[in-house]
Protein backbone atom coordinates (compact mmCIF):
# COMPACT_ATOMS: atom_id res chain seq x y z
CA UNK A 1 0.00 0.00 0.00
CA UNK A 2 4.59 -1.05 -5.86
CA UNK A 3 5.33 -1.81 -9.08
CA UNK A 4 6.24 -5.04 -10.72
CA UNK A 5 7.13 -7.05 -7.64
CA UNK A 6 4.14 -5.24 -6.11
CA UNK A 7 2.01 -6.72 -8.20
CA UNK A 8 2.90 -10.05 -8.22
CA UNK A 9 2.77 -10.23 -4.42
CA UNK A 10 -0.49 -11.77 -3.66
CA UNK A 11 -0.06 -14.99 -6.57
CA UNK A 12 -1.25 -16.96 -3.83
CA UNK A 13 -4.41 -15.27 -2.81
CA UNK A 14 -5.32 -16.03 -6.39
CA UNK A 15 -7.78 -18.93 -4.98
CA UNK A 16 -9.05 -17.97 -1.68
CA UNK A 17 -11.60 -20.38 0.17
CA UNK A 18 -13.35 -20.22 3.53
CA UNK A 19 -11.11 -20.86 6.33
CA UNK A 20 -11.07 -23.48 9.07
CA UNK A 21 -12.54 -22.61 12.46
CA UNK A 22 -11.08 -22.75 15.86
CA UNK A 23 -11.77 -21.51 19.26
CA UNK A 24 -12.28 -17.35 19.37
CA UNK A 25 -8.99 -16.29 21.10
CA UNK A 26 -10.40 -14.25 23.47
CA UNK A 27 -11.88 -17.03 25.07
CA UNK A 28 -15.40 -16.13 24.15
CA UNK A 29 -18.80 -17.48 22.87
CA UNK A 30 -17.29 -19.36 19.86
CA UNK A 31 -16.85 -17.02 17.32
CA UNK A 32 -15.69 -18.79 14.18
CA UNK A 33 -12.24 -18.03 13.45
CA UNK A 34 -9.58 -19.20 11.19
CA UNK A 35 -6.67 -22.22 11.47
CA UNK A 36 -3.69 -19.94 11.88
CA UNK A 37 -1.92 -22.37 8.74
CA UNK A 38 -4.38 -20.64 6.80
CA UNK A 39 -2.43 -17.11 7.09
CA UNK A 40 -0.75 -16.39 3.93
CA UNK A 41 1.41 -13.60 4.13
CA UNK A 42 2.77 -13.74 0.37
CA UNK A 43 6.31 -12.06 -0.23
CA UNK A 44 5.46 -8.62 0.17
CA UNK A 45 6.48 -8.25 3.96
CA UNK A 46 9.61 -10.11 3.43
CA UNK A 47 10.57 -7.54 0.72
CA UNK A 48 10.08 -4.54 3.27
CA UNK A 49 11.92 -6.13 5.69
CA UNK A 50 15.03 -7.21 3.14
CA UNK A 51 14.89 -3.29 1.92
CA UNK A 52 15.19 -1.64 5.93
CA UNK A 53 18.22 0.00 6.89
CA UNK A 54 20.56 -2.12 8.80
CA UNK A 55 19.02 -2.02 12.61
CA UNK A 56 18.40 -4.20 15.18
CA UNK A 57 14.67 -3.75 14.81
CA UNK A 58 15.46 -5.63 11.44
CA UNK A 59 17.54 -7.85 12.86
CA UNK A 60 14.66 -9.11 15.13
CA UNK A 61 12.15 -8.89 11.99
CA UNK A 62 14.63 -10.86 9.65
CA UNK A 63 14.76 -13.62 12.54
CA UNK A 64 10.94 -13.62 12.61
CA UNK A 65 10.95 -14.17 9.09
CA UNK A 66 12.10 -17.74 9.59
CA UNK A 67 8.86 -18.74 10.77
CA UNK A 68 6.98 -21.63 9.87
CA UNK A 69 3.90 -19.98 10.45
CA UNK A 70 2.02 -16.82 10.92
CA UNK A 71 -1.01 -16.31 12.93
CA UNK A 72 -4.34 -13.42 12.76
CA UNK A 73 -4.06 -10.10 14.54
CA UNK A 74 -6.03 -7.96 15.76
CA UNK A 75 -3.99 -5.56 15.77
CA UNK A 76 -4.04 -6.24 11.65
CA UNK A 77 -7.01 -4.34 10.22
CA UNK A 78 -8.38 -4.69 6.58
CA UNK A 79 -9.15 -1.03 5.04
CA UNK A 80 -11.80 -1.86 2.69
CA UNK A 81 -10.49 -5.65 3.01
CA UNK A 82 -7.21 -5.77 1.17
CA UNK A 83 -7.46 -2.49 -1.28
CA UNK A 84 -4.21 -2.37 -2.42
CA UNK A 85 -4.97 -5.69 -4.96
CA UNK A 86 -9.01 -6.00 -4.96
CA UNK A 87 -11.39 -3.91 -5.38
CA UNK A 88 -12.47 -2.30 -1.83
CA UNK A 89 -15.57 -3.89 -0.33
CA UNK A 90 -15.68 -6.56 -2.46
CA UNK A 91 -16.20 -10.04 -1.44
CA UNK A 92 -12.56 -10.83 -2.85
CA UNK A 93 -10.89 -7.88 -1.25
CA UNK A 94 -12.68 -8.92 2.27
CA UNK A 95 -11.33 -13.19 1.79
CA UNK A 96 -8.00 -11.79 0.47
CA UNK A 97 -7.72 -9.41 4.41
CA UNK A 98 -8.99 -12.47 6.34
CA UNK A 99 -5.96 -14.49 4.49
CA UNK A 100 -3.60 -12.26 4.66
CA UNK A 101 -4.26 -12.09 8.42
CA UNK A 102 -6.16 -9.12 9.22
CA UNK A 103 -8.07 -10.07 11.97
CA UNK A 104 -10.79 -7.28 11.66
CA UNK A 105 -11.89 -6.34 8.73
CA UNK A 106 -14.07 -3.18 7.79
CA UNK A 107 -17.48 -2.45 5.75
CA UNK A 108 -18.03 1.24 5.20
CA UNK A 109 -21.69 1.55 5.44
CA UNK A 110 -24.14 3.46 3.70
CA UNK A 111 -27.67 2.95 2.22
CA UNK A 112 -29.75 1.87 -1.66
CA UNK A 113 -32.58 4.07 -2.54
CA UNK A 114 -34.70 1.17 -0.90
CA UNK A 115 -33.22 2.15 2.28
CA UNK A 116 -30.66 -1.07 2.66
CA UNK A 117 -27.59 -0.78 3.93
CA UNK A 118 -24.48 -1.91 1.26
CA UNK A 119 -20.51 -1.81 1.94
CA UNK A 120 -19.49 1.27 -0.06
CA UNK A 121 -17.03 3.88 0.33
CA UNK A 122 -19.26 6.58 -0.16
CA UNK A 123 -23.01 7.06 -1.43
CA UNK A 124 -21.79 8.77 -4.23
CA UNK A 125 -18.73 6.41 -5.20
CA UNK A 126 -20.40 4.35 -7.78
CA UNK A 127 -18.67 5.99 -11.07
CA UNK A 128 -15.14 5.03 -10.03
CA UNK A 129 -15.39 2.20 -7.74
CA UNK A 130 -17.74 -0.14 -9.58
CA UNK A 131 -18.94 -0.69 -13.58
CA UNK A 132 -22.08 1.35 -13.29
CA UNK A 133 -21.32 3.90 -16.42
CA UNK A 134 -21.21 0.72 -18.54
CA UNK A 135 -24.37 -0.03 -17.44
CA UNK A 136 -27.99 0.90 -18.51
CA UNK A 137 -27.67 1.98 -14.73
CA UNK A 138 -25.71 4.48 -15.37
CA UNK A 139 -29.02 6.46 -16.78
CA UNK A 140 -29.91 6.82 -12.81
CA UNK A 141 -26.47 8.67 -11.88
CA UNK A 142 -27.11 12.37 -10.90
CA UNK A 143 -24.49 13.20 -13.16
CA UNK A 144 -23.95 11.47 -16.47
CA UNK A 145 -20.66 11.10 -17.86
CA UNK A 146 -19.65 14.06 -19.30
CA UNK A 147 -15.87 13.17 -21.29
CA UNK A 148 -12.96 15.52 -20.95
CA UNK A 149 -12.61 18.41 -23.27
CA UNK A 150 -9.48 19.87 -24.65
CA UNK A 151 -7.91 22.73 -26.90
CA UNK A 152 -6.97 22.54 -30.24
CA UNK A 153 -3.33 21.87 -28.74
CA UNK A 154 -4.67 18.82 -26.83
CA UNK A 155 -4.50 20.72 -23.41
CA UNK A 156 -7.04 19.71 -21.35
CA UNK A 157 -9.62 22.33 -20.49
CA UNK A 158 -12.22 20.83 -18.63
CA UNK A 159 -11.80 16.87 -16.71
CA UNK A 160 -14.23 14.17 -17.42
CA UNK A 161 -16.85 13.75 -15.13
CA UNK A 162 -19.62 11.71 -13.46
CA UNK A 163 -21.66 10.70 -10.56
CA UNK A 164 -23.48 7.95 -9.34
CA UNK A 165 -24.96 7.02 -6.04
CA UNK A 166 -26.60 4.30 -4.24
CA UNK A 167 -29.33 5.89 -3.50
CA UNK A 168 -30.52 6.72 -6.94
CA UNK A 169 -30.73 2.74 -7.22
CA UNK A 170 -32.68 -0.12 -4.95
CA UNK A 171 -30.56 -2.96 -3.59
CA UNK A 172 -31.45 -5.82 -6.09
CA UNK A 173 -29.73 -3.17 -9.05
CA UNK A 174 -26.50 -2.38 -6.92
CA UNK A 175 -26.38 -6.27 -6.71
CA UNK A 176 -25.81 -6.41 -10.52
CA UNK A 177 -22.84 -4.10 -10.50
CA UNK A 178 -19.21 -5.36 -10.18
CA UNK A 179 -16.93 -3.73 -8.08
CA UNK A 180 -13.11 -2.25 -9.32
CA UNK A 181 -10.25 -0.22 -8.41
CA UNK A 182 -10.97 2.87 -7.34
CA UNK A 183 -10.21 5.09 -10.37
CA UNK A 184 -10.85 7.17 -13.21
CA UNK A 185 -8.95 9.02 -15.78
CA UNK A 186 -9.43 12.93 -15.90
CA UNK A 187 -8.46 12.84 -19.78
CA UNK A 188 -11.26 10.13 -20.63
CA UNK A 189 -13.51 10.71 -23.80
CA UNK A 190 -15.13 7.38 -23.42
CA UNK A 191 -16.57 5.43 -20.27
CA UNK A 192 -14.31 2.70 -20.96
CA UNK A 193 -11.63 5.42 -20.81
CA UNK A 194 -12.87 6.68 -17.59
CA UNK A 195 -13.47 3.45 -15.88
CA UNK A 196 -9.59 3.10 -16.01
CA UNK A 197 -6.77 5.09 -14.48
CA UNK A 198 -5.79 2.93 -11.62
CA UNK A 199 -2.50 3.75 -10.01
CA UNK A 200 0.48 2.36 -11.01
CA UNK A 201 1.20 0.83 -8.00
CA UNK A 202 -2.09 -1.24 -7.82
CA UNK A 203 -3.49 -3.62 -10.12
CA UNK A 204 -6.11 -4.44 -12.11
CA UNK A 205 -5.64 -8.38 -11.90
CA UNK A 206 -8.81 -8.57 -9.79
CA UNK A 207 -10.95 -6.72 -10.95
CA UNK A 208 -12.33 -8.69 -14.06
CA UNK A 209 -15.69 -9.19 -14.90
CA UNK A 210 -16.30 -12.75 -13.23
CA UNK A 211 -14.96 -10.85 -9.81
CA UNK A 212 -15.71 -7.36 -7.79
CA UNK A 213 -18.33 -9.05 -5.89
CA UNK A 214 -20.38 -6.37 -4.18
CA UNK A 215 -22.06 -7.17 -0.71
CA UNK A 216 -24.65 -5.86 1.47
CA UNK A 217 -23.90 -5.06 4.82
CA UNK A 218 -25.67 -7.95 6.17
CA UNK A 219 -23.74 -10.78 3.45
CA UNK A 220 -20.55 -8.59 4.58
CA UNK A 221 -21.68 -10.15 8.53
CA UNK A 222 -22.31 -13.69 7.54
CA UNK A 223 -18.81 -13.39 5.42
CA UNK A 224 -17.01 -12.21 8.37
CA UNK A 225 -18.52 -14.66 10.83
CA UNK A 226 -17.21 -17.47 8.17
CA UNK A 227 -13.86 -16.04 7.94
CA UNK A 228 -13.43 -15.94 11.37
CA UNK A 229 -12.69 -12.54 11.88
CA UNK A 230 -14.02 -9.36 13.64
CA UNK A 231 -16.21 -6.22 12.43
CA UNK A 232 -15.08 -2.22 12.19
CA UNK A 233 -18.20 -0.80 9.75
CA UNK A 234 -18.17 2.64 8.91
CA UNK A 235 -21.42 4.79 9.23
CA UNK A 236 -21.03 7.05 6.09
CA UNK A 237 -22.18 10.37 5.56
CA UNK A 238 -25.06 10.55 3.49
CA UNK A 239 -25.03 12.41 0.20
CA UNK A 240 -28.78 13.32 0.19
CA UNK A 241 -30.32 15.52 2.61
CA UNK A 242 -31.41 13.60 5.67
CA UNK A 243 -33.79 12.81 6.18
CA UNK A 244 -34.24 10.44 3.24
CA UNK A 245 -37.75 9.68 2.65
CA UNK A 246 -38.84 9.88 6.20
CA UNK A 247 -34.87 7.70 6.85
CA UNK A 248 -33.71 9.62 9.56
CA UNK A 249 -29.86 9.66 10.65
CA UNK A 250 -30.26 7.95 14.17
CA UNK A 251 -32.63 5.36 12.44
CA UNK A 252 -29.52 4.74 9.89
CA UNK A 253 -26.74 4.63 12.87
CA UNK A 254 -29.39 2.18 14.74
CA UNK A 255 -29.81 -0.08 11.70
CA UNK A 256 -26.47 -0.29 11.60
CA UNK A 257 -26.08 -1.60 14.76
CA UNK A 258 -29.62 -3.75 14.97
CA UNK A 259 -27.62 -5.69 12.00
CA UNK A 260 -24.87 -6.75 14.03
CA UNK A 261 -27.77 -7.77 16.80
CA UNK A 262 -29.85 -9.84 14.11
CA UNK A 263 -26.80 -11.69 13.26
CA UNK A 264 -25.99 -12.84 16.78
CA UNK A 265 -22.43 -10.59 16.94
CA UNK A 266 -21.02 -10.10 19.88
CA UNK A 267 -20.59 -6.36 20.89
CA UNK A 268 -17.17 -6.97 21.84
CA UNK A 269 -16.30 -8.10 18.11
CA UNK A 270 -17.76 -4.99 16.74
CA UNK A 271 -16.03 -1.67 16.45
CA UNK A 272 -18.57 1.07 14.92
CA UNK A 273 -16.74 4.06 13.46
CA UNK A 274 -18.17 7.45 12.12
CA UNK A 275 -16.65 10.71 11.55
CA UNK A 276 -19.68 12.59 12.63
CA UNK A 277 -19.43 12.89 16.49
CA UNK A 278 -23.16 12.48 16.65
CA UNK A 279 -23.16 8.72 15.69
CA UNK A 280 -20.63 7.63 17.56
CA UNK A 281 -22.35 9.41 20.76
CA UNK A 282 -25.68 7.80 19.56
CA UNK A 283 -24.49 4.49 19.55
CA UNK A 284 -22.63 5.75 23.29
CA UNK A 285 -25.78 6.94 25.04
CA UNK A 286 -28.68 4.10 22.71
CA UNK A 287 -26.01 1.01 22.15
CA UNK A 288 -23.61 0.96 25.38
CA UNK A 289 -22.23 -2.47 24.43
CA UNK A 290 -21.46 -1.48 21.20
CA UNK A 291 -20.82 2.50 22.09
CA UNK A 292 -18.03 1.19 24.08
CA UNK A 293 -15.70 -0.09 21.21
CA UNK A 294 -17.27 3.02 19.15
CA UNK A 295 -14.94 5.03 17.23
CA UNK A 296 -14.72 8.36 16.02
CA UNK A 297 -12.30 9.03 12.87
CA UNK A 298 -10.80 12.10 12.69
CA UNK A 299 -10.98 14.04 9.73
CA UNK A 300 -7.79 16.39 10.00
CA UNK A 301 -6.29 17.38 7.27
CA UNK A 302 -3.01 18.62 8.85
CA UNK A 303 -2.09 19.53 12.00
CA UNK A 304 -3.97 22.32 12.50
CA UNK A 305 -6.93 20.89 12.25
CA UNK A 306 -6.59 18.33 15.03
CA UNK A 307 -8.09 18.60 18.38
CA UNK A 308 -6.56 20.34 21.36
CA UNK A 309 -5.27 18.52 24.68
CA UNK A 310 -8.64 20.24 26.26
CA UNK A 311 -10.89 18.92 23.19
CA UNK A 312 -9.79 15.24 23.38
CA UNK A 313 -10.56 15.73 27.22
CA UNK A 314 -14.01 16.10 26.23
CA UNK A 315 -14.21 13.00 24.11
CA UNK A 316 -13.38 11.16 26.76
CA UNK A 317 -15.98 13.06 28.98
CA UNK A 318 -18.67 12.53 26.65
CA UNK A 319 -18.02 8.84 26.88
CA UNK A 320 -15.88 8.37 23.48
CA UNK A 321 -13.05 5.57 24.45
CA UNK A 322 -11.14 5.48 20.93
CA UNK A 323 -10.33 8.14 18.47
CA UNK A 324 -8.76 7.02 15.36
CA UNK A 325 -6.66 10.10 13.19
CA UNK A 326 -4.91 9.60 10.54
CA UNK A 327 -1.20 8.21 10.89
CA UNK A 328 0.33 12.07 9.99
CA UNK A 329 -1.73 12.96 13.45
CA UNK A 330 0.62 10.44 15.33
CA UNK A 331 4.39 10.85 14.33
CA UNK A 332 6.75 12.93 14.22
CA UNK A 333 10.19 13.13 13.20
CA UNK A 334 13.54 15.11 14.29
CA UNK A 335 16.81 16.09 12.68
CA UNK A 336 18.11 12.96 12.29
CA UNK A 337 15.84 10.86 10.62
CA UNK A 338 13.89 9.28 13.97
CA UNK A 339 10.23 8.39 13.89
CA UNK A 340 8.78 9.95 17.06
CA UNK A 341 5.78 10.16 18.52
CA UNK A 342 3.45 13.33 18.45
CA UNK A 343 1.97 16.02 20.84
CA UNK A 344 -1.46 15.18 19.67
CA UNK A 345 -0.50 11.04 20.40
CA UNK A 346 1.07 12.06 23.95
CA UNK A 347 -2.66 14.70 24.32
CA UNK A 348 -5.14 11.65 23.33
CA UNK A 349 -3.44 8.82 25.90
CA UNK A 350 -3.04 11.76 28.79
CA UNK A 351 -7.28 12.15 28.03
CA UNK A 352 -7.42 7.94 28.43
CA UNK A 353 -8.42 7.52 24.96
CA UNK A 354 -6.95 4.93 22.97
CA UNK A 355 -6.16 4.64 19.35
CA UNK A 356 -6.68 3.41 16.14
CA UNK A 357 -4.90 4.82 12.79
CA UNK A 358 -5.13 4.83 8.89
CA UNK A 359 -4.35 3.84 6.47
CA UNK A 360 -0.73 2.42 5.84
CA UNK A 361 0.27 0.64 2.27
CA UNK A 362 -2.22 3.74 0.63
CA UNK A 363 1.08 6.19 -0.46
CA UNK A 364 2.62 4.40 -3.63
CA UNK A 365 6.74 4.16 -4.14
CA UNK A 366 8.26 5.95 -0.94
CA UNK A 367 11.56 5.86 -1.67
CA UNK A 368 10.91 8.91 -4.31
CA UNK A 369 9.76 11.50 -1.33
CA UNK A 370 6.52 13.24 -1.28
CA UNK A 371 4.08 10.77 -0.24
CA UNK A 372 1.32 12.85 0.68
CA UNK A 373 -1.24 13.08 3.21
CA UNK A 374 -0.14 9.90 5.33
CA UNK A 375 3.05 11.03 5.97
CA UNK A 376 3.14 14.66 5.60
CA UNK A 377 4.54 15.29 9.27
CA UNK A 378 7.41 12.47 8.96
CA UNK A 379 8.08 12.18 5.36
CA UNK A 380 11.68 13.78 5.72
CA UNK A 381 12.33 10.83 8.19
CA UNK A 382 11.26 8.00 5.25
CA UNK A 383 13.82 7.28 2.79
CA UNK A 384 12.88 3.98 1.39
CA UNK A 385 10.00 0.90 0.95
CA UNK A 386 10.95 -0.77 4.54
CA UNK A 387 10.63 2.46 6.57
CA UNK A 388 6.89 1.09 6.65
CA UNK A 389 8.21 -1.62 9.53
CA UNK A 390 9.53 1.60 11.49
CA UNK A 391 6.44 3.51 11.06
CA UNK A 392 4.58 0.22 12.24
CA UNK A 393 7.59 0.11 14.99
CA UNK A 394 6.65 3.40 16.43
CA UNK A 395 2.82 3.18 16.81
CA UNK A 396 2.88 -0.41 18.39
CA UNK A 397 5.14 0.37 21.24
CA UNK A 398 5.67 4.36 21.69
CA UNK A 399 2.22 5.39 20.67
CA UNK A 400 0.74 2.34 22.17
CA UNK A 401 -2.02 2.14 19.30
CA UNK A 402 -4.69 -0.98 19.11
CA UNK A 403 -4.52 -1.43 15.56
CA UNK A 404 -3.25 0.05 11.85
CA UNK A 405 -5.79 -0.18 9.06
CA UNK A 406 -3.89 -1.29 5.78
CA UNK A 407 -5.07 -1.66 2.47
CA UNK A 408 -2.52 -4.67 2.85
CA UNK A 409 -2.73 -6.34 5.70
CA UNK A 410 0.01 -8.79 5.68
CA UNK A 411 2.69 -5.83 6.25
CA UNK A 412 0.66 -5.13 9.71
CA UNK A 413 0.13 -9.05 10.22
CA UNK A 414 3.88 -9.53 9.79
CA UNK A 415 4.60 -7.13 12.02
CA UNK A 416 2.25 -7.72 14.98
CA UNK A 417 3.24 -11.55 14.53
CA UNK A 418 6.84 -10.69 15.09
CA UNK A 419 6.16 -8.16 17.88
CA UNK A 420 4.01 -10.64 19.84
CA UNK A 421 0.86 -8.62 19.03
CA UNK A 422 -2.36 -10.51 19.47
Amino acid sequence: MHNTLLKLALVATAALAPALAFADRDGGDHHHSRDASSVQLGPRPFFLVNDMADSPLKQRLLACAKRDSFQPSQFSIGHRGAALQFPEHTKESYEAAARTGAGIVECDVTFTKDKELVCRHAQNDLHTTTNILATPLAQKCIRPFTPASFDANGTLLAPATAECRTSEITLAEFKTLRGKMDASNPRARTVAEYLGGTANFRTDLYSGPSSGTLLTHKESIQLFKQLGVKMTPELKSPSVAMPFEGFTQQAYAQKMIDEYKQARVPARHVWPQSFDKNDVLYWVQNEPAFGRQAVYLDDANTVADLPSAAELAAYRAQGIRIVAPPLFALLSADANGNIMPSQYAANAKRAGLDIITWTLERSGILADGGNGFYFQTFDTAIQREGDVMRVLDVLANQVGVLGVFSDWPATVTFYANCAGLK
